[in-house]
């Protein structure tokens, strides 16, 4: 049985290379289209239309192993008062009060989280836990971290277990072959997470492309949804954000 009656949140994502906005396909940094080369114009764009949540990506920083792109996330939320979580590169805990001060909400944790699992524990006991909203991408049910580069063998159930274990309220999770690709998320995969772990939140990422898939992922149980490519490509409208319920 799902849930409908919890509050479910749209999340537009903005992924940053060298301070423009992009979008990759399936993760590919071959594969990239520059849609902003004003990153803080698209967030007030959001925030205009009647959002309150967005999804922060430096995926140069996911890529190289270390922060990149913070200047983005300052400049954006000095110039909005969206709730921001912002990742990629985030390895230490100077990394985590870092993104904190420049603004961030939430701090969005893959790799760490996947690799250095005492690490992560640790941040935990000198953070509120909700401060973290870990991220499971997933390939083929098994983790992929560093930007989509890496391929681990880790279930992602494992993964799920441990978060849980930890206290861990919600994270994220995207189906890489979906991401980017607008043929619908991952609905069937979405919908035994929730069951198997129905005490963690989960906000859906990838594949979204038009507005049903909103209802869709809603009436699944999820808690929330991140969309990119959909909104870039115009297969949904800001419009039909502000009228979605």
């Amino acid at each position: 049985m799902t849930s409908t009656s919890k509050s479910f949140q749209i999340i537009p994502a903005i992924d940053i290379i060298g301070g423009k906005a992009v979008r990759l396909s399936q993760g590919d940094f071959s594969k990239e289209t520059i849609y902003s080369e004003n990153p803080v114009e698209l967030a007030l764009q959001f925030e205009n239309a009647g959002i309150t949540r967005l999804h922060l990506v430096d995926l140069d920083g996911a890529r190289l192993g270390k922060i990149s792109n913070l200047r983005v996330l300052s400049d954006i939320t000095r110039a909005t008062n969206l709730i921001v979580d912002f990742g990629g590169g985030v390895k230490s805990e100077h990394d985590v009060h870092d993104v904190l001060d420049a603004g961030a909400k939430y701090v969005a944790v893959g790799s760490v989280a996947v690799k250095q699992p005492e690490l992560f524990a640790g941040w935990l006991l000198k953070f509120p836990h909700d401060t973290f909203l870990p991220g499971a991408d997933v390939r083929n049910g098994m983790l992929a971290i560093s930007g989509w580069v890496e391929q681990t063998e880790i279930p992602i159930r494992d993964f799920l277990s441990m978060l849980s274990a930890q206290g861990i309220s919600k994270y994220f999770c995207t189906d890489i072959s979906k991401d980017g690709l607008l043929q619908g998320p991952s609905i069937k995969l979405y919908k035994s997470l929730i069951t198997e772990f129905p005490n963690l939140e989960l906000i859906a990422s990838g594949g979204v492309s038009n507005i049903s898939d909103l209802d869709e992922l809603k009436q699944a149980g999820c808690s929330g949804v991140i969309i990119g490519k959909a909104l870039y490509e115009n297969k949904i409208s800001l419009q039909q954000l502000k009228s979605f319920n």
